[in-house]
């Protein structure tokens, strides 16, 4: 098998439904006809009254995107801005479902007691804009104070630094930042599963709370809920009178253990682990996933992973997502393609849909970011082998930090002149020593193991981007190793 890692006011309801819920909902009380569900007759109410939570206000980004002059239209938010004159009143909304907002002008009196960062709800006509950069905006009829907030909230329209934000984390979501890397995170998330529902995977919830140190390196946060001396597990069941004159059935497997018949089993003497022995934030569902593709081919595990590297960079992070395929019948050069079509798929999705958050960051935040999502999709990947890339590093006459020769891991800096010398696009490098890689890796069959297929996707800016590897699928290497 094959795997990669990629590293790559106002009022408020809320529904939370459990998996063993939903699995009950879909199989309880419903009746199959080929392909089609029915719900019998004595569940209807239920689902009339899920039907009245489906009626929405509009959203800003389908105003303005699909609204016409004339339109009615009712719209909740936050304002962003307002100012009175003596004739006209302002208003600035935003929902959050873009960067832009929705002006509204309108007859001063009915912005009344309407302060900046109130929750509103604007009842209107869509009527053609006079000013630049919109083409309609919203004359009220009305507008519905839902939150009010004090002239002096913390959160004012102008800039401000991650530091004070850090200090008001509940306003800073309404931020053109957050807003923006909000957005663009749930466009990634969608595109991750779009990639690979369409590609025949299949996603696995792996455990977060796991005995296994899956990356062997110690750098796992461990969990600890200790239970006083007094408590105790939950007991068996005691065997019912006629449970008890009933004669086990026999054992027919060679590996098929005794029952254990001590009682106290199940009594914690040692209140040190909750499990009775050290449990761990997992830092990746990969062994999970690994098991599942020897079963269903193509699996994918996306969810949190946690690292305990003593490190404040920003390079190191504590907690992060972490998406990891795991494929059969897969070899190195084809889990490069994978890889290279994953990237290239999300970041064309992200331009497709997220122009408005991409053009946000290009002019505040990076004015290179536009320019290399777009230099990623031009053309394949260039692809270099270690012992390439080496004798590369070697002959170019830089003076590195750490110094490089065969068989080191390469560093940041390295990362950043290959990638340099590849016009700033993204870049394979493969084969890489066997020394510096996990025990899992094949081994190279050319080189008599001086390598394993592993490979590391380099891009500008970040370095390495995804690391991965075709398996040692040879029973006799992975107990030699």
């Amino acid at each position: 098998s094959s795997g990669i890692n990629a590293e790559y006011g106002g009022r408020r309801n809320m529904f939370a439904l459990s998996s063993s819920k939903c699995n009950l909902l879909l199989t309880k009380g419903l009746k199959t006809v080929g392909s089609l569900y029915f719900y019998p007759h004595s569940h209807l109410p239920n689902v009339r009254q899920f039907a009245r939570f489906i009626h929405w206000d509009s959203q800003i980004k389908h105003v303005l995107k699909n609204g016409k002059q004339g339109d009615t239209i009712s719209v909740s938010g936050w304002v962003r801005t307002t100012r009175t004159q003596k004739n006209v009143g302002f208003l600035e909304l935003n929902d959050g479902s873009q960067l832009k907002s929705l002006q509204v002008v309108g007859d001063p009196k009915v912005f009344e007691g309407v302060h900046q960062g109130s929750s509103v709800m604007v009842e209107g006509k869509l009527v053609e804009s006079p000013g630049s950069g919109q083409s309609l905006e919203v004359q009220p009829q009305r507008i519905t104070l839902l939150g009010s907030n004090s002239p002096d909230n913390p959160l004012q329209p102008k800039y401000h630094t991650m530091e004070f934000l850090r200090d008001i984390a509940h306003l800073r979501p309404r931020t053109n930042t957050f807003g923006a890397v909000m957005r663009v995170r749930h466009e990634v998330s969608r595109a991750v599963s779009n990639f690979f529902h369409e590609r025949g995977f299949l996603l696995v919830h792996t455990p977060i709370i796991t005995t296994n140190d899956c990356e062997g390196a110690g750098e796992a946060f461990e969990v600890s809920a200790p239970l006083k001396q007094s408590e105790s597990v939950d007991k068996p069941k005691e065997k019912s009178s006629e449970d008890k004159n009933k004669s086990p059935t026999p054992s027919t497997h060679k590996n098929d253990k005794k029952p254990n018949t001590n009682n106290n089993t199940n009594t914690i003497t040692d209140n040190k682990y909750f499990f009775n022995k050290p449990s761990y934030l997992t830092v990746s569902g990969q062994l999970e996933a690994e098991i599942y593709a020897c079963s269903m081919s193509r699996v994918y595990t996306f969810g949190p992973t946690f690292r305990a590297e003593h490190s404040q960079t920003h390079r190191h992070l504590a907690e992060f997502w972490m998406i990891e395929p795991e494929m059969a019948f897969v070899e190195l050069s084809q889990n490069m393609d994978v890889a290279e079509e994953f990237v290239q798929f999300l970041v064309k999705h992200v331009l497709d849909n997220s122009m408005q958050d991409m053009e946000f960051f290009n002019s505040k935040v990076d004015t290179n970011a536009l320019n290399r999502a777009q230099q990623t999709l031009k053309g394949p990947f260039h692809r270099i082998s270690y012992s390439d890339a080496i004798s590369l590093l070697e002959k170019s006459g830089e003076k590195f930090a750490y110094p490089v020769k065969w068989g080191v891991d390469l560093q940041r800096e390295h990362e950043k002149y290959i990638v340099d010398q590849f016009d700033q696009r993204p870049v394979f490098v493969y084969n890489y020593p066997t020394a510096i890689k996990p025990f899992y890796m094949r081994k190279n069959e050319d080189d008599n193991g001086q390598t394993v297929a592993a490979m590391d996707l380099l891009v500008p800016e970040v370095g390495e981007l995804i690391g991965g590897s075709q398996r040692e699928e040879r029973y006799e290497t992975l107990k030699e190793a």
